[in-house]
């Protein structure tokens, strides 16, 4: 594997600071930076130019998400780029990983994705910043999907169709998914790729984070929960479950007899049985975090009923 062989596409949004540290830290382990910009108002666009990165600024007549930020930098790699780094503007690139991932798919030919470990670069600045590390810590070995950053066979992705624009997340899984169809595999490597740095120091941003997931989970079901793979169906039953059925059929059973309401202990009990497997911050996150899901995920039942798309859900 040589540079010339290797392209990354950066996508951000008024990252500051970031996004020059994440482009520092794929100069000259690429052939060709280019930065997709989605309407920064903090010169970002001007300083990604000035370290040498080729800039495409999205339209601001259509609405961003991140699939079609990662579509608009794929669509202008010159000939002769076989692999593809994406990566989010608020990430730092470790400077053994494109080498590392890009000679695992030489030596992997139905290889398609290959991705590493993704860290939160200050995870005792919150616990939100910590669920993140925990949540990117994923099993090693051969993949169903992949997140935001990723070393990416060209080819692979422009026969799989590349990222579903309208996607407002969760669009590497379809992706992943799609590819994993064609006979594409995706893979989990044992080394460090990049540092992450979340500055999810509030509630309300966890809490509009596991909304968006939610979200992405019932489109995914919408698109591809029929098929082999019941893609996010078990996720989404479990939010809707446990943030939305179980506490209508308490409240409404609590105006029959006060007594009902006793059956929320079932929440507690949850937090305690999930401790035993990922400990008690965790375990607690994860059961308050089925209420935003369950959210997220009616939001998205209710807009598709109304015929009505929704815009993107940032957390930062």
């Amino acid at each position: 594997m040589t540079a010339s062989d290797t392209a990354a596409v950066i996508i951000g949004r008024n990252e500051g600071a970031r996004l020059i540290r994440c482009l520092g830290s794929l100069q000259g382990r690429v052939r060709q930076l280019v930065y997709v910009d989605s309407g920064s108002t903090d010169g970002s666009a001007a300083a990604a130019r000035e370290l040498g990165a080729e800039v495409v600024e999205l339209d601001l007549s259509r609405p961003f998400t991140a699939a079609r930020a990662r579509n608009a930098g794929l669509a202008v790699l010159p000939a002769g780029i076989e692999y593809v780094q994406f990566v989010d503007g608020d990430c730092e690139v470790d400077p053994d990983w494109i080498a590392t991932a890009a000679n695992f798919l030489q030596a992997h030919p139905k290889a398609a994705v290959a991705c590493g470990r993704r860290r939160e670069r200050f995870p005792d600045a919150s616990v939100f910043n910590r669920l993140c590390d925990a949540e990117w810590d994923t099993p090693l070995g051969e993949a169903k999907a992949c997140g935001g950053d990723a070393l990416m066979r060209v080819a692979a992705v422009y026969t799989a169709g590349g990222y579903r624009d309208g996607l407002i997340a969760g669009e590497e899984p379809e992706l992943c998914l799609r590819l994993r169809r064609a006979g594409w595999q995706v893979w989990r490597l044992d080394a460090e790729m990049t540092l992450h740095d979340a500055q999810m120091l509030h509630f309300g941003q966890w809490w509009n984070r596991c909304r968006r997931a939610g979200h992405a989970f019932a489109e995914g079901v919408a698109l591809h929960g029929a098929g082999p793979e019941r893609h996010w169906v078990t996720e989404t039953r479990r939010a809707l479950l446990w943030g939305a059925l179980l506490p209508a059929v308490i409240l409404a059973g609590g105006l029959l007899s006060p007594y009902v309401l006793l059956a929320a202990l079932v929440y507690p009990a949850q937090v305690l049985r999930l401790s035993r497997r990922m400990g008690f911050e965790r375990a607690l996150f994860t059961v308050l975090g089925k209420f935003a899901e369950a959210a997220g995920a009616l939001e998205f039942y209710w807009r598709r009923w109304r015929g009505t798309a929704r815009g993107i859900l940032e957390y930062k």
